[in-house]
């Protein structure tokens, strides 16, 4: 009976539910233990394994930390303003990106291999982009050559290019096409100048976009992040934001240059 008495007290259940002292204590501790015939026996408690001790101590630090408050830490990955701040950035480039193929469509005096980049070609049943199916290159400053890389297609490509917004008349020489670039008229010049305006703007347009997005995910770290981190972050997108913004109008004021020298 001794012996079930003490197998019960140092039960695995019995032990979680010991104050972790008690278990220090009673480790390898001889235990005297009185039976109704009043005999005393001693027995010693086996040695507690380190592992019950110390799931205790961690289960109870663990409670203690997600009680302090109410409120359990969350813990925010250290790349996350990085990452913000990357995404901003690949999103302005792309803007810039897009504005610098947008104007490279809009004709001046002067010979551009890509202004024909955006015309498309129907060959075969099938429609392309002109410079999928055409080497463009600049003989002079006023002359384009285009070369077909089949020739088969040289009459799609002459017929694409009269056919486009921008006033070229190609003629055909052997297995290309030469096409002169003739001057802009004053109408022509504010038509471009229009347009530049026009693409100038959706393009800050679109790098302010990426800029609220960018602070949209900042405020949502206010209550994981320090202040002056949230700061720091915010200023760091500011300032690629004006640095964006600066760029798109300095792309355009070159090309509104390059339309008013004809």
């Amino acid at each position: 009976m001794a012996g079930y008495i003490i197998r019960r007290a140092i039960s695995r259940r019995n032990l979680f539910r010991l104050p972790t002292s008690a278990l220090s204590v009673c480790e390898n501790s001889p235990v005297k233990l009185c039976t109704s015939d009043d005999s005393s026996r001693v027995y010693t408690l086996p040695t507690m394994p380190n592992f019950i001790i110390e799931s205790r101590r961690a289960f109870a630090k663990g409670r203690k930390s997600k009680d302090e408050g109410g409120v359990s830490t969350i813990e925010v990955p250290t790349n996350v303003g990085p990452n913000i701040k990357a995404s901003a950035l690949s999103q302005m480039e792309s803007a810039i990106a897009a504005l610098s193929v947008e104007l490279s469509k809009l004709r001046t005096g002067r010979a551009s291999p890509g202004m024909l980049d955006h015309i498309i070609v129907e060959t075969g049943g099938v429609k392309m982009p002109l410079n999928r199916i055409a080497l463009v290159s600049v003989l002079d400053p006023k002359t384009l050559s285009v070369n077909p890389y089949d020739p088969e297609t040289l009459k799609q490509l002459e017929n694409a290019i009269v056919s486009s917004p921008l006033g070229l008349n190609p003629k055909t020489d052997g297995e290309r096409l030469i096409a002169v670039i003739p001057p802009l008229t004053k109408e022509h010049m504010q038509a471009m100048n229009k347009l530049v305006t026009k693409s100038c703007e959706e393009t800050r347009q679109s790098i302010r976009r990426a800029r609220q997005k960018a602070m949209d995910a900042i405020k949502k770290l206010n209550s994981t992040l320090p202040k002056d981190d949230i700061k720091r972050l915010e200023k760091e997108v500011d300032d690629l934001t004006k640095k964006f913004i600066k760029s798109a109008e300095d792309v355009c004021k070159a090309k509104e240059k390059e339309i008013s020298q004809g």
